[in-house]
């Protein structure tokens, strides 16, 4: 594996054991602690632009969550357990436990975004503030899909295809697998974004055969058990009840299937938002407005 650009200069690099293995963080900054989730196809490393922009006000932890990254990948079972949101919300409350935050805000993009709102309803007394970063729903993803949403999120479908399908195809050409779904995923249809530098980061784990079947079991678990769990607290009522702050690409995955913000407030009984001039990668594509409106959401508490 070719050496990799530390993008956080001066953070601090650790591995925390868990319950599903160590996981890797980088901590930096000083005052109340932020955790920051990252999203498929992507490291820790996709908060490399907005970190600057609040390190001076939070404590920051930025892990990989388990399987991607530097973090190690959980074994798994038939049901995909170790990938499901739930379990690996448990893992990242166990990570913050570990680093002395019993309590702490939370921001999640893509695949993280989901680990953070499952955090919410799975332990609400952890949180004090979510924000999610273009996602809605797994629920709602899985209802709500038709012809042009299945074609837009076509790899939701195509990872969790059961095993080696996925992996034997991504195996044969990750880099482009990776390049060609970040690129269309833009809003420009490019990768002109993506720091080169962090662009290595996310091809890195590509040429891992362990990790590209950890990243497919974790969509896996989100056609299945996810989809179970969300269906399960959607019928019971159950709320995130936490301020929470729904950002959104206004060329993003989002807006494909519904309003966000409209379809938040049926998950949520406090929740704002508003779109960012983007693409599904908020905090590469549009870092300043997207750590503007983060910065400013959990200084209101």
């Amino acid at each position: 594996m070719p050496d990799l650009a530390d993008l956080f200069p001066g953070y601090e690099s650790a591995r925390i054991r868990t319950s599903a293995g160590e996981i890797f963080v980088r901590l930096g900054g000083d005052g109340p602690p932020l955790l920051l989730l990252h999203g498929f196809s992507q490291t820790h490393v996709q908060w490399h632009r907005v970190a600057p922009q609040l390190v001076d006000k939070f404590s920051l932890i930025i892990p990989d969550l388990p399987g991607y990254g530097s973090s190690d990948i959980p074994f798994t079972d038939h049901e995909h357990t170790p990938y499901t949101k739930r379990a690996m919300a448990k893992v990242m409350v166990e990570l913050m436990y570990q680093l002395g935050h019993e309590r702490f805000v939370l921001a999640g993009h893509d695949r993280g975004g989901r680990v953070s709102y499952r955090m919410a309803l799975d332990h609400p007394g952890r949180l004090w503030m979510l924000a999610v970063l273009d996602i809605l729903p797994t629920y709602d993803y899985w209802e709500r899909m038709n012809r042009l949403y299945a074609l837009k999120i076509y790899h939701w479908a195509f990872l969790a295809q059961p095993y080696p399908l996925p992996e034997r195809l991504i195996s044969g050409d990750g880099e482009f697998f990776l390049k060609h779904k970040m690129a269309s995923q833009t809003k420009s249809k490019t990768l002109d974004a993506i720091d080169p530098r962090a662009l290595a980061h996310y091809l890195a784990p590509f040429r891992d055969a362990g990790r590209i079947h950890a990243m497919c079991e974790d969509y896996r678990a989100g056609a299945y058990a996810d989809y179970e769990i969300d269906k399960a607290d959607f019928e019971a009522g159950n709320k995130i009840t936490i301020p929470m702050l729904a950002l959104w690409g206004d060329a993003g995955v989002a807006t494909a299937a519904a309003t966000p913000l409209d379809t938040w407030k049926k998950w949520a009984t406090n929740v704002t938002g508003s779109p960012v001039d983007s693409g599904h990668f908020l905090t590469e594509e549009n870092p300043a407005v997207t750590a503007k409106l983060l910065r400013e959401f959990f200084l209101s508490a």
